[in-house]
């Protein structure tokens, strides 16, 4: 009972903090639009599909960072450091303080996503599909992802996908309200910091693409 309480409160503080969120920092997602137009060829944002709750497809919204189609250039999905040279100028700030994640606002507002969740793999990896995922990882897909989450406050990227799903299972479990705005709270904390932004090796991690 107390779960679905908690359940609908969280609905309603993600459609409304979001909402306001977008009108709040317009001047800001206007500025960084213009700043990746007008130094890099290709469109401002950057989507790709994920996989959400219980499993189902949608597409992420982010502001790109990487030069069009880097996905299928040198590394891949790999990006090792701020080094790698298909990370554009204005990329490399918006990866270091992650407000290239702001347009998930609108994923958020659209129903797909919670302000505070898991954060959604892509569709192929860490395994290929929802149903590909082992039953012990599966619980992670019970609740809409997140824009941050416990695991982003804690290791991040610092640890391999399965210890990272261990974390996302734990936050289901413990999930309630005030959760949420500790990890919130943490969040903006950490938003300027850009530690375990990049993984140690490739086998471990395959940071966000473009």
């Amino acid at each position: 009972m107390m779960r679905n309480i908690n359940l609908f409160i969280k609905s309603i503080i993600d459609f409304v903090g979001s909402f306001l969120g977008i009108i709040i920092i317009s001047p800001i997602l206007l500025i960084i639009a213009l700043s990746i137009k007008l130094t890099s060829k290709g469109p401002v944002f950057f989507k790709q599909e994920r996989l959400g709750k219980n499993g189902k497809i949608f597409k992420i919204i982010k502001f790109r960072t990487m030069i069009v189609n880097a996905e299928n250039i040198g590394d891949g999905l790999t990006v090792k450091d701020e080094k790698d040279n298909r990370i554009t100028k204005v990329g490399k700030f918006l990866r270091a303080t992650s407000l290239d994640e702001l347009p998930q606002l609108f994923n958020v507002v659209m129903g797909h996503m919670s302000l505070v969740g898991p954060r959604p793999p892509v569709t192929y990896f860490p395994y290929k599909g929802h149903r590909s995922y082992p039953k012990w990882a599966k619980p992670r897909f019970l609740m809409r992802p997140g824009i941050t989450g416990l695991t982003q406050i804690t290791v991040r990227n610092s640890v391999s996908w399965d210890d990272r799903i261990k974390v996302d299972n734990k936050y289901i479990e413990r999930f309630n309200v005030w959760l949420d705005m500790k990890v919130l709270f943490k969040t903006f904390f950490k938003f300027f910091r850009s530690e375990n932004i990049y993984m140690e090796t490739e086998n471990e991690v395959r940071r966000k693409s473009v």
